[in-house]
């Protein structure tokens, strides 16, 4: 590029001063700059001024409307002006960086180029970062001879701790590609850490995947990559392979029954198990009873009735419960609590009350055989817990809970959730193959079916999900959750995130209080995003930014 480009001039007015923070410039009305376009601008005294375009406006000497209407004959469509219009481009732009710390407003007049590779990442603050992590790539003057495209790092320690941590991902179904963007910047965690040698770098990936077969095959190569995708991957200094180390998790179902609890096809079932890679999970009543709480996620329980009734079951404090061995024998001592005329635990609980808490165990337990009475470990089983507390640096646990009701959803979520807190609490010290590494991430989509506005309060899994976001950094765990709607998650989930990433979404979404710190030319765009384009919001950022990531990489279900 040029790196003397001159586009255009400062102007400051009496009603649009230049400030330390914003300056106006005037450009050619055929100059193409875009939003989120570097500028740099020569100071009298000596230093450089960058910017970020918010705006770009097209003016004419036409005193107003009317005026225009009026000179091509009251309206007619067909005259050519007889007066020619003098027209000129103007933008907005927010001051980013100056070269000596000097932060006083630019002076009328002063010259405004296009600004170099070189200088467009030391405005941005992507020079000399620390732990560098790719999260993309961004185009400065797309469209023009003067084009850019840049790789974007983050400093990792604001992902993953112990800087800052959590990944919030929002934007409309489809087009805004929210797992997919997730699964690139997994990638390149993976790519990058895998090769670590320092024990407290290690990243472990426990995902879930929630719609069809999405991510039950990401060890797989995506057999239709073309070239350029390939090429992007290179040039971010990625591997053009699928994730390494990968495991899958589907829930069990009888062989005999008709149900199925998958979408993954059982030729694919049958060639996961032949290499190892595949276990069919199940929960046991003597070691998954813990869990029965997270069956009441979605459930409102105003005087603690159904928290108390679990207290009794897990903790055994009410002899019903004591030396119960299967998850029938479960039922049946819940059934005769709530039968008419039953003291239920002496009085203390109301028989309506046991009669609701076993609507809710039935419903989720009865008939189901992931709820088993044992596990045959030669069989290709497991409880899901043992295998996520031998949990091993590099590996990716794929969890699939896809086929799934949303109340069994909830459970096998918050229950993993659980394990893997627990686990980096040091909970597990000393078992069997317990030897986590030093950072767990956990991916899911449909973020708000567990965390929204709307869930209970007393939900528990929303207490799991909050003290993750809230004091999971300090421990290793990190929560990369998605959504539709950003509006709609709990305020302590996405204000203890460092990083946001905003894709495409509509004028309704962009209205509510989350997005009122973006410029409105940014909440604008993000009705318009294209799919693979992002806006990133990091700590280490000196602006927001627009970036782009390549296809995934991996085997994609039509």
């Amino acid at each position: 590029m040029n790196k003397n480009k001159l586009i255009g001039r400062v102007i400051a007015t009496e009603k649009n001063p230049t400030t330390i923070d914003n300056f106006y410039f005037w450009t050619n009305s055929d100059t193409k700059l875009n939003a989120f376009d570097i500028v740099k601008v020569e100071r009298e005294n000596g230093t450089n001024t960058y910017g970020v375009i918010e705006s770009i406006s097209h003016i004419t000497d036409a005193a107003s409307f009317l005026t225009d209407f009026i000179s091509s004959d009251f309206g007619d469509v067909d005259v050519i002006e007889p007066t020619y219009r003098v027209g000129m481009n103007y933008a907005r732009a927010k001051v980013s960086y100056n070269t000596k710390n000097d932060y006083t407003p630019v002076h009328n007049n002063s010259k405004v180029y296009l600004a170099t590779a070189e200088e467009i990442t030391s405005a941005l603050g992507l020079d000399n970062i620390e732990n560098p992590l790719v999260c993309g790539s961004l185009k400065m003057y797309e469209g023009t001879e003067f084009e850019v495209t840049l790789p974007v790092n983050l400093n990792s320690k604001f992902l993953l701790g112990s800087e800052g941590a959590h990944l919030n991902i929002s934007g409309i179904s489809g087009l805004a590609a929210k797992t997919s963007y997730a699964m690139f910047l997994m990638k390149s965690i993976q790519d990058t850490f895998s090769i670590a040698s320092d024990d407290e770098d290690s990243v472990a990936f426990v995902m879930f995947n929630v719609k069809g077969r999405d991510l039950m095959a990401i060890d797989s190569p995506n057999a239709e990559l073309d070239e350029e995708t390939k090429s992007a991957y290179e040039n971010l200094g990625l591997t053009t392979t699928p994730f390494k180390s990968v495991k899958y998790y589907i829930p069990f179902s009888d062989s005999k029954s008709n149900k199925q609890s998958t979408y993954l096809l059982q030729d694919d079932i049958k060639s996961y198990i032949d290499c190892g890679k595949l276990k069919k999970y199940k929960y046991v009543y003597e070691d998954d009873k813990e869990s029965i709480e997270m069956m009441f996620s979605n459930v409102e329980d105003p005087t603690q009735t159904m928290e108390a009734i679990v207290s009794k079951v897990i903790d055994e404090t009410d002899p019903d419960f004591k030396n119960l061995k299967t998850w029938g024998a479960f039922l049946e001592t819940v059934s005769e609590n709530s039968q008419k005329g039953s003291n239920g635990s002496k009085g203390e609980i109301s028989v309506l009350s046991w009669r609701k808490f076993k609507r809710i165990v039935n419903k989720a337990i009865k008939s189901d055989d992931m709820f088993a009475n044992r596990v045959e470990y030669d069989k290709s089983e497991c409880r899901l817990a043992e295998e996520l507390k031998s949990i091993k640096k590099n590996e990716v646990h794929v969890i699939d809970i896809a086929k799934l009701p949303e109340d069994k959803q909830a459970f096998v979520f918050g229950d993993a959730v659980k394990t893997i807190y627990n686990l980096q609490l040091g909970e597990y010290e000393g078992e069997n193959d317990v030897n986590p590494p030093k950072k767990i991430v956990v991916f899911i989509d449909e973020l708000n079916k567990y965390a929204s506005t709307e869930v209970p309060k007393s939900s528990p899994i929303l207490r799991q999900i909050l003290d993750v976001t809230e004091r999971g950094r300090s421990l290793g765990v990190v929560l990369f959750g998605a959504e539709q709607f950003r509006s709609a998650i709990h305020k302590r989930v996405t204000g203890n995130c460092a990083t946001h990433a905003y894709g495409r979404t509509n004028t309704i979404e962009t209205s509510t209080g989350d997005y009122k710190s973006l410029p409105e030319t940014y909440r604008n765009m993000l009705t318009r995003l294209s799919q693979g384009d992002y806006l990133i919001q990091n700590p280490v950022f000196r602006s927001l930014l627009k970036i782009k990531f390549p296809k995934p990489i991996y085997k994609q279900f039509k």
